[in-house]
C-alpha cells in the first residue's frame, strides 16, 4: 500500500514544465531590501535557479519539493524553509494537491547591518527547520501581505530574523571581516546600485574601494553572499520585475534595466527566479 501511494504521488509531479491554470503568485507592497510573497503551484513551479538574497519562509499546505545542496527536500504544512544566497534550488509540487507557501526574501546587507558586529553571514546547512525563534520572526514579517511594513516593523522583522539565523549558526561570529573590508564592500555596493543601467568596469570598483578586483570579490562574497557581477545583475532584475509588474512590456523593461536586449534579460531572469518573465507575469496576482 505504501509503495503504491508513493508511486502515485511521484506520478503526480510528472506534469509538463509549464504554468497550470490555478497557479498564482502575489507580492506584498515593496520595500528596499525586502520582498514578501505568497504563492500556490499545482505542479512544476520553478526550474533550477539562484538569487542573491536569503529566502526564508514556511509551507502553508500541500507538499513543497525541491533539490538543494545535493539533496531532495520535502516540506509540509508548518515546516520552515531556509535557503542561503547563491545556492541553486528548484521547486515543484510533491503531491496532487499542489503546495502553498509564504516566503521572505532579505538582502544579506540587511542581515549584516542588523547583527552589527562584523560577523560573517549566518549559514544554516539544513533547508528545513522547526526552530521556534525562526517561526516567530517569520510570522511577524509575513502575517499581513496586504499592508506595507512600517519602518519600525521592518527593522524588527530583519533583526528578529538575523538573530534567529545566527542562533542556528554560532560559527558565523568566527568568520568576521575587518572594518576596512566592510567599508570597501559597502562602497562597491553603493556604486553598483547607482550605475546598474550601464557596464561597470573592474577598474572602477578598484578605484572606488582601494582593493584589487580579486580581493574585493572575496570580501564581497563573504559579506554579501554573492559576487559583484551577480549583485549587479540581480538589482537589474529587481528593476525589470518592478516595471513588468506595473504593466510595462518585457522588452521595454529589459532595456530600461540595463540589459542588452529582451533575450539577455529573459535568460538572466530564468536563472535567477526559475521561470521566464512571461510566466512570472501571468502567475502574478494583483494585490
Amino acid at each position: 500500500m505504501g509503495e503504491r501511494l508513493a508511486s502515485r504521488l511521484e506520478r503526480s509531479c510528472r506534469k509538463p514544465c509549464g504554468p497550470s491554470p490555478g497557479d498564482w503568485l502575489r507580492t506584498a507592497p515593496p520595500r528596499p531590501g525586502l520582498e514578501r510573497i505568497e504563492a500556490f503551484f499545482s505542479g512544476h513551479a520553478y526550474d533550477k535557479h539562484r538569487h542573491d538574497t536569503y529566502a526564508v519562509g514556511y509551507t502553508i499546505g500541500g507538499v513543497q519539493r525541491f533539490e538543494y545542496r545535493g539533496s531532495r527536500v520535502e516540506s509540509t504544512a508548518g515546516k520552515l524553509l531556509v535557503i542561503h544566497p547563491d545556492e541553486a534550488h528548484n521547486g515543484r509540487a510533491g503531491a496532487e494537491c499542489g503546495f502553498q507557501y509564504r516566503m521572505l526574501y532579505v538582502q544579506p546587507r540587511l542581515i549584516r547591518a542588523a547583527l552589527g558586529d562584523g560577523s560573517g553571514l549566518p549559514f544554516v546547512p539544513s533547508a528545513l527547520s522547526t526552530d521556534a525563534r525562526l517561526m516567530r520572526a517569520l510570522c511577524f514579517a509575513l502575517a499581513d501581505l496586504d499592508s506595507p511594513l512600517e519602518d519600525l516593523a521592518a527593522d524588527q522583522a530583519v533583526l528578529s530574523l538575523a538573530e534567529a539565523l545566527r542562533a542556528l549558526d554560532p560559527s558565523a561570529a568566527a568568520r568576521a571581516s575587518s572594518p576596512a573590508c566592510a567599508v570597501a564592500v559597502e562602497r562597491a555596493r553603493q556604486f553598483l546600485d547607482a550605475h546598474l543601467d550601464r557596464t561597470v568596469a573592474s577598474t572602477e570598483l578598484e578605484t572606488v574601494t582601494g582593493l584589487d578586483r580579486y580581493a574585493l570579490a572575496r570580501h564581497f562574497r563573504t559579506l554579501l553572499g554573492t559576487s559583484p557581477y551577480r549583485y549587479l545583475t540581480m538589482r537589474r532584475l529587481d528593476r525589470a520585475r518592478a516595471l513588468i509588474r506595473t504593466g510595462h512590456a518585457i522588452s521595454d523593461a529589459a532595456y530600461a534595466s540595463g540589459f542588452a536586449d529582451q533575450s539577455h534579460m529573459t535568460r538572466q531572469f530564468k536563472q535567477a527566479f526559475g521561470l521566464p518573465p512571461g510566466r512570472w507575469r501571468a502567475a502574478h496576482r494583483p494585490r
